[in-house]
């Protein structure tokens, strides 16, 4: 800490205060990331709700197609996975 002569020739205590944070209500990039991981994830749970709907329609069909039922569940898996992933960045492990 310096001290520096001030108007009155007495001493005083130099010191500036630099804030880092940006302020609340000024968009950041991270927050626009935020926004869009978030609307991709809203979309893929739609697909994956959407894709369950689709499979459990085709088994009450009565007539299964093997071939499609199969694709359609390897496709949910894969959204799961994408979901799963999406949602750890967003919320961060936490080491305990």
């Amino acid at each position: 800490m310096g001290f520096s002569k001030d108007a009155d020739g007495g001493e005083s205590a130099g010191l500036t205060v630099v804030s880092i944070t940006p302020a609340a209500n000024t968009p950041s990039a991270s927050d626009s990331a935020d926004r869009a991981t978030l609307a991709k994830l809203a979309e893929l749970r739609s697909e994956h709700r959407t894709l369950d709907e689709e499979i459990q329609a085709l088994i009450a069909s009565g007539s299964i197609d093997q071939l499609q039922l199969t694709r359609f569940k390897k496709r949910k898996l894969m959204l799961r996975d994408l979901i799963t992933r999406l949602e750890g960045q967003i919320v961060p492990d936490i080491i305990a």
